[in-house]
């Protein structure tokens, strides 16, 4: 009777152990089903929380940039007052104002679309350039000498003989924004020159819109801080600059050497160009070919004191993140740029 009671169906009523419940029926692999199917419910549920996030992020960013801009249109193109200090604080504070403008871009780059940043980066530039004309009609009538630079043992030579590198072709889209975006009267730079070596100190650079345009074969040294540089439609150049408030631009270049230190850097249609960079934010491709980076290195008396006017931070550098805007496969990498070897970069730049 005990051995027939031991195997015996459970009384009526009787309560069932867990281990001989329905758990212990479920197959090992149903467990793991269930258990894969609850981490790929949460993680979607994570998904759905850091894009809310992302989205949150970028209306805050397009809110604040378009009351930013607001503001600094209306110092800009607002009527001029009888009082020219008046004038001078306008233009003062739009500076100000728009420098913290690009930083606010620079914070928000990773998580902004590319169309975003090419907005915004449109913005900036048509603001730059207002801010520009601006201190133009608060200046003197005496321009900038540009030949008070220039090496005396290095005459003009007015013969053309073709580039190295021959301009890259552009369309008549292309020439009217190079066009649009430099200022109409610069004040500060280089254009037109061919074989010579160029170069600005402190006193000239210091908080000043420079342009560097058409150029062959030049060297340019730029020992101080400009507020922006846009170097357009320059070959076979060496050009060394100190470190840029705000943005640099790099148009339509090609065989040139370029080192500079700035909140930002964008470069369009350049080919066979080597950039030695520090960049707080990331350097910006379109349209470009064969270009390569590395960390910047050019050093000169007086650069320190020249970074903390300019508001850039030695540590922070993103030399080499790059977005190509003619590359968005995010898993394979751009074939249009790349590092340049240690081995390969310059430590003497003499």
């Amino acid at each position: 009777m005990e051995a027939f009671s031991e195997g015996a169906a459970p009384v009526e009523g009787e309560r069932v152990p867990p281990a001989a419940g329905l758990s212990a029926l479920v197959p090992d692999w149903l467990h793991q089903r269930e258990a894969e199917r609850r981490e790929e419910a949460e993680k979607r549920r994570r998904e759905r929380d850091a894009q809310s996030v992302l989205e949150e992020q970028s209306d805050f960013f397009t809110a604040s940039f378009a009351r930013e801009r607001e503001a600094i249109e209306a110092l800009l193109w607002s009527e001029p007052a009888q009082d020219a200090e008046a004038d001078a604080e306008s233009v003062s504070e739009a500076a100000r104002r728009l420098q913290d403008l690009q930083r606010l871009l620079t914070d928000s780059v990773r998580f902004l679309a590319p169309y975003e940043v090419r907005q915004a980066q449109a913005a900036l530039s048509k603001l730059q350039g207002a801010l520009s004309e601006r201190r133009l009609q608060l200046k003197p009538k005496k321009r900038f000498a540009f030949t008070k630079a220039l090496k005396k043992d290095t005459p003009f030579a007015p013969s053309k003989p073709p580039a190295q590198h021959p301009p890259p072709e552009s369309s008549a889209k292309d020439q009217k924004e190079a066009a649009t975006s430099a200022p109409l009267d610069p004040s500060c730079g280089f254009s037109r020159a061919e074989g010579r070596t160029l170069e600005l100190g402190p006193t000239d650079l210091l908080q000043q819109d420079v342009v560097l345009s058409h150029l062959r074969r030049c060297r340019v040294l730029l020992r101080g801080n400009p507020n922006t540089l846009l170097v357009l439609d320059c070959h076979d150049c060496t050009i060394l600059c100190g470190p840029v408030s705000t943005s640099a631009r790099v148009d339509g270049c090609s065989g040139c050497l370029v080192a500079l230190a700035c909140q930002q850097l964008r470069t369009h249609r350049a080919t066979e160009t080597s950039f030695y960079v520090q960049v707080t934010s990331r350097a910006m491709l379109e349209d470009c070919s064969a270009v390569r980076f590395a960390p910047y290195s050019w050093d000169y008396p007086g650069m320190d004191a020249d970074f903390k006017t300019a508001g850039l931070d030695r540590s922070k550098n993103n030399w080499d993140q790059v977005d190509d805007f003619n590359w968005l496969a995010k898993n394979q990498a751009s074939p249009n740029w790349c590092v340049i070897p240690e081995k390969e970069r310059i430590t003497d730049w003499n």
